[in-house]
């Protein structure tokens, strides 16, 4: 199940502002637990950031953030774009991330988790991540239509990302099935 990277060849549809209509700013944010005016959060990593289109927006209230995806062309697509100055770029898998513990503030991913969904996964990005902060997954549930996103076979249930969530040490504060996405929130 999952474990495929996304063609490099299309990822100028990862910028492409329709995206929101799965998860929109203010909800990305608000699972953040944001409070932009008091720039809370201080270190953030993007898991599987593709070309930066979700780093982009939650990077002006953060005073570091870490745009993580396996594929350096990813990187370089996001450069060429342009990034905040505040966006560093890593090179690696989410379950061998050359980060210390508790480096992190919080982490996120949206919609590749499928692409990472291995075990040791949730456990690294528990590793990386301070007491007290959070993990934040958005992905195409298992359960869609499949008429967006990878196909239905591809993707994982949002009761695998609770259950290897717990196994990993990370307290489950908000889960939802929607159409065609889902979205876990956990805290460390």
């Amino acid at each position: 199940m999952g474990q495929h990277t996304f063609d490099v060849q299309r990822a100028a549809m990862l910028n492409d502002p329709s995206r929101y209509r799965f998860i929109s700013r203010e909800e990305l944010l608000s699972t953040l637990d944001f409070i932009p005016s008091k720039n809370t959060i201080v270190t953030i990593a993007d898991i599987g950031s593709g070309t930066g289109f979700f780093t982009d927006t939650v990077a002006p209230y953060a005073d570091q953030v870490f745009a993580i995806d396996v594929q350096s062309e990813m990187h370089e697509q996001y450069r060429t774009r342009g990034c905040p100055q505040n966006v560093s770029f890593i090179t690696a898998e989410a379950g061998q991330l050359p980060l210390d513990d508790a480096a992190l503030d919080c982490c996120f991913s949206t919609m590749t988790y499928h692409e990472f969904g291995r075990y040791c996964s949730i456990e690294e990005l528990a590793r990386v991540v301070q007491t007290g902060g959070r993990v934040v997954t958005f992905d195409w549930a298992q359960s869609g239509m499949g008429e967006a996103g990878p196909p239905c076979t591809e993707r994982y249930g949002l009761s695998h990302v609770i259950e290897r969530s717990s196994e990993a040490g990370l307290k489950t504060i908000r889960a939802e099935t929607r159409t065609e996405t889902f979205v876990h929130v956990a805290k460390k």
